[in-house]
């Protein structure tokens, strides 16, 4: 759906069945911003991963929790409709998510 055509879509909808991995599908991307839908089932950063990205990030959680831990021990938890921006270069991981029912993230990464 990364195109420039109208397209009506659903974000709770192809939603793939619990894997190894996160489920991340690009919705949108322009010049200098790329929107994503993210789906974890109870996944989590390796303990020894950090994300550490050249470009700012706002996320908000649509189902489900997520937990983010900064490298300076700030710990956020993230319910349906909660968000928070994370400056470029802020190191953090993903530390936990809802293993009971999908959490859907909607990330802006700019």
């Amino acid at each position: 759906m990364a195109n420039d055509s109208a397209a009506i879509g659903n974000l709770f909808q192809a939603i793939a069945a619990k894997s190894n991995d996160e489920q991340v599908d690009i919705l949108l991307e322009k010049a200098g911003m790329r929107l994503e839908r993210i789906v974890s089932h109870g996944h989590a950063s390796a303990p020894d991963f950090w994300y550490d990205q050249s470009e700012h990030e706002w996320v908000t959680v649509l189902s489900g929790w997520g937990e983010l831990t900064f490298d300076d021990g700030e710990v956020v938890r993230l319910t349906p409709g909660e968000h928070i921006n994370i400056p470029a270069h802020k190191r953090h991981r993903v530390s936990a998510t809802s293993a009971t029912e999908a959490t859907v993230w909607l990330a802006l990464f700019y």
